[in-house]
């Protein structure tokens, strides 16, 4: 296939994979009690994406690593910033429910169901972008991102259908949004190949700001949800997930590069 293939394969095959994903155990009760371990796999698909690809593809290309480094630093300060500007995390209040996968009994008249919209489609457009850059730098690289970006979002997004539920919105509507709101990956995407084609010099500061993203999506938003968990039983269970996640991160390397 031709980059921009793969490009739009990831950027679309992925947002409906997640976003059906998550429709799926959002609406199964029963099946919530796995978003647990569906985080702790994610953290670790992520950070293993991070390190293990990421990093040491965007250092083979850059020509300055000091100003790389700075770029990584300051796109985890902007992410931090943007989180506080509830684009990510959708809070509203003091108390912050955007992630929570519990639909509580009262509406709040789509207040929070506003914010999420807003919140998931600058996220999505940004992973969009994302997933160009890396796809242009590399296949395997592009896959490995790809991968790494839906494990995470399938357990957010399970949180953000739970939000748009309890906003008021009806089970078949939460979803339609849901999907539109995905395919702000694909105009990403799209942007980021015809934009990056030409620029080359942007791609190293792009993939910093995606190892930013993932590490900042990583420890700020996911592993605070584990510490909740504070059986030894739960921790081996959190660490294993997270080998695990790093391992196929490591392993899909290897058969890529096969």
């Amino acid at each position: 296939m031709s980059v921009f293939a793969w490009i739009m394969t990831a950027s679309i095959g992925g947002g409906l994979l997640s976003v059906m994903g998550a429709a799926l155990l959002a609406l199964n009760t029963r099946s919530l009690r796995y978003v647990g371990v569906m985080v702790s796999y994610a953290i670790g698909a992520l950070l293993g994406a991070v390190f293990l690809d990421i990093l040491p593809e965007a250092i083979k290309l850059t020509s300055n690593v000091a100003a790389f480094s700075a770029t990584l630093l300051g796109g985890i300060l902007l992410f931090f910033i943007l989180e506080k500007l509830v684009l990510w995390r959708h809070c509203h209040h003091d108390h912050c429910e955007a992630h929570e996968p519990k639909v509580e009994a009262a509406h709040d008249h789509g207040r929070s169901g506003l914010m999420i919209m807003v919140g998931d489609t600058f996220h999505n457009f940004v992973d969009g972008v994302i997933i160009a850059a890396a796809f242009l730098t590399d296949i395997q690289l592009g896959i490995v991102t790809s991968m790494a970006i839906i494990a995470h979002e399938i357990p957010q997004e399970v949180g953000d259908f739970a939000i748009l539920l309890h906003s008021g919105y009806s089970k078949v509507k939460a979803l339609k949004l849901n999907l539109i709101s995905s395919f702000a990956s694909v105009a990403g995407a799209i942007l980021g190949y015809f934009t990056l084609q030409t620029m080359q010099v942007w791609i190293p500061s792009l993939l910093a700001l995606a190892a930013a993203s993932m590490i900042y999506v990583a420890v700020a938003d996911l592993i605070p949800g584990l510490h909740k968990r504070t059986q030894l039983r739960d921790t081996v269970q959190q660490v294993l997930l997270i080998l695990l996640g790093v391992g196929s991160v490591a392993l899909m390397g290897i058969l890529l590069h096969e």
